[in-house]
């Protein structure tokens, strides 16, 4: 396998090594400027993928960035006589203001995502040819750069150009790769998936959107820079048609948007088509044919082609695959599948001393109070129930808690530090971690990656030296779910859902863990399973709140047992003692009235 990489590599330096002499070798300019539009288009779709197909932000607004920097540098060049390849980092930096400006606003309103972000984006494309096309910057007639020197770099102009486009294309490649790989990739595809989510589990999601925005429309305006002194006459009608989106789209679908080598597939496999087979006099047939193929290859290929040629080479690719720890004998007292292993432990106190405190928290839906004035201190160490009638407030709190929602009114501290009104990426920061009561797994990322990721943003405790691979791994032993580690989550039942959800929330490393009726559902046998690993994690040292209904569970498992009922918290105390409160049990119950 290392002699196979070896192999690639040197193939692929090679390569590189070929096309950057091609203008050197005497090769006729016809041909280096037809090989020019594939590297620019492979730059312009590589950017778009880097927000739109890493995120799932569908931007068809990049004309608008594109547009940018061809301006730019048809004003600097073209009328200021500013040196033409000084303009390219001008167009890339101008691109990426804009983004930046039009993502501060945009990004911070929940509901402009979806269709409802490519609409925007859409229509900043029209709204920013309007304002070219009616000032001096085009004024109606375009500008020419006929005037503006571009350096030859050796070769002649159109070997120049294409060595340019050269560049840019094997840099937008090369960074979206990187990108891919990073911390931002992993929080761009959870963003992708379930922002909500990705937040709680400690993604920045606004400042990274805000990166893979600035970075994809930098791309695209250097792109714009550099075709503007290929085709020598900038107008607002070409410049920022609705072509450009669409063909860049087309070209990330068909190679794989999610893939960094995606996009540039999709953009040489098309660029070629379309100058083999639209050419002549059969023009409209030609593109109609390429236009079926594509369909056809779209639907046998829904994810893509590079996601499909990348699966068969990714697998083995490790040939020391990082394990985990081997588990201890289970013992007598365990369920036989629970893992007998200690968990990756937390630094806590001995002794037991507020780590959570609730003060007359208040969260309002409209005229509905979810939650009306709720005191609760949570010590550390221990495990506190929390119970209630359906519609009680049960899970309102734990959103509370984890940031998902605002609070109406009140204050909620971590340990004698504030978290209210945090973002919820900066709650998880802190050393707050939960589940879901229906599981919302990144269903496009396998059960590795999804407890990886939170291994990655979550939790303020000491990894112990562990990378986030050791980690993921050691809780999917944990939960039993190693043998699922290279599964996507659609293909795992409720229990296997659930326990991803568990080892996802431990892999942060928490001080406080929010269980979200993590049992229901699951069969008694499960729930046996499930009993002893809440112990274990408890016996780990971290501090747990869980909501659930089913009793059993509860008494076996809480120290203390809070009440609620119509958003008030109703009754505190131990759990036999509490569970026989005349009021708990009239909330669950009713009360017996005379006939």
């Amino acid at each position: 396998m290392a002699l196979t990489s070896r192999h690639a590599r040197a193939a692929a330096v090679a390569a590189v090594a070929g096309l950057i002499a091609l203008p050197f070798a005497g090769v006729a300019d016809f041909y280096l400027s037809y090989l020019y539009v594939i590297f620019f288009w492979i730059a312009l779709a590589t950017s778009w993928g880097i927000l739109s197909g890493y995120s799932g932000y569908w931007s068809f607004g990049h004309a608008a960035f594109f547009g940018t920097g061809a301006y730019t540098t048809a004003t600097l060049a073209g009328k200021w006589g500013v040196p033409f390849l000084l303009t390219i980092p001008a167009a890339a930096g101008i691109a990426a203001a804009l983004a930046l400006g039009i993502g501060w606003v945009v990004f911070r309103i929940n509901t402009l995502r979806a269709e409802f972000f490519a609409l925007l984006t859409l229509s900043v494309t029209y709204v920013l040819a309007a304002v070219i096309s009616n000032t001096p910057i085009d004024g109606g007639g375009g500008v020419y750069l006929s005037n503006v020197s571009i350096p030859q770099l050796g070769t002649t102009v159109p070997g120049a150009i294409y060595l340019l486009g050269l560049v840019l294309a094997f840099t937008a490649l090369a960074v979206s790769r990187r990108i891919l790989r990073s911390r931002l990739g992993a929080g761009l595809l959870a963003i992708h998936d379930d922002e909500d989510v990705a937040e709680v589990k400690g993604v920045p999601t606004l400042h990274y959107k805000l990166v893979a925005f600035a970075i994809s429309s930098a791309i695209a305006g250097a792109a714009g820079a550099i075709q503007a002194a290929y085709v020598g006459y900038v107008t607002v009608g070409e410049t920022f048609s609705i072509t450009v989106p669409l063909y860049v789209v087309l070209m990330s679908i068909l190679g794989g948007a999610r893939h960094w080598a995606g996009p540039a597939i999709g953009a040489t496999l098309i660029t070629v088509a379309l100058s083999l087979f639209v050419g002549g006099g059969h023009a409209e047939l030609g593109r109609a044919g390429v236009a079926l193929a594509l369909v056809v290859v779209i639907l046998v290929l829904p994810e893509g082609i590079a996601p499909s040629l990348f699966r068969r080479f990714a697998r083995g690719k490790n040939a020391a695959p990082v394990t985990a720890p081997a588990p201890a004998p289970a013992t007598a007292s365990e369920p036989g599948n629970v893992v007998a292993m200690k968990p990756p432990a937390v630094h806590v106190a001995a002794t037991a001393r507020p780590l959570l405190t609730c003060r007359a928290v208040v969260k309002s839906f409209g005229g509905i109070r979810a939650l009306q004035g709720v005191d609760l201190q949570v010590e550390e160490g221990e495990i506190l129930a929390l119970v209630g009638p359906n519609g009680s407030g049960k899970s309102t709190l734990i959103n509370m808690i984890s940031g998902h929602f605002p609070l109406s009114s009140g204050s909620i501290e971590l340990q004698g530090a504030s978290i209210d009104g945090l973002a919820p990426h900066e709650v998880a920061r802190r050393g707050i971690a939960r589940t879901y009561q229906i599981p919302r797994l990144f269903n496009h990322l396998t059960v590795l990656e999804n407890v990886r990721l939170c291994a990655f943003f979550g939790g303020a405790q000491d990894a112990a030296g562990e990378s986030p691979d050791e980690l993921a791994l050691r809780w999917l032993a944990f939960t039993g779910l190693e043998a699922k580690a290279d599964v996507l989550p659609p293909a795992l039942n409720l229990h296997e859902r659930k326990f991803v959800e568990l080892a996802r929330a431990l892999a942060a490393r928490p001080r406080l863990l929010l269980l979200d009726e993590v049992l229901c559902g699951l069969t008694p046998t499960e729930v046996d399973h499930a009993i002893a690993m809440i112990r274990k994690i408890r016996a780990g040292g971290t501090t747990i709140v869980f909501v659930e209904h089913l009793m059993r569970a509860v008494v076996a498992l809480a120290d203390r047992i809070a009440v609620l009922d119509q958003g008030t918290l109703l009754a505190l105390g131990l759990p036999r003692e509490t569970m026989q409160d005349p009021r708990v049990v009239g909330a669950y119950l009713g009360t017996a009235h005379a006939a």
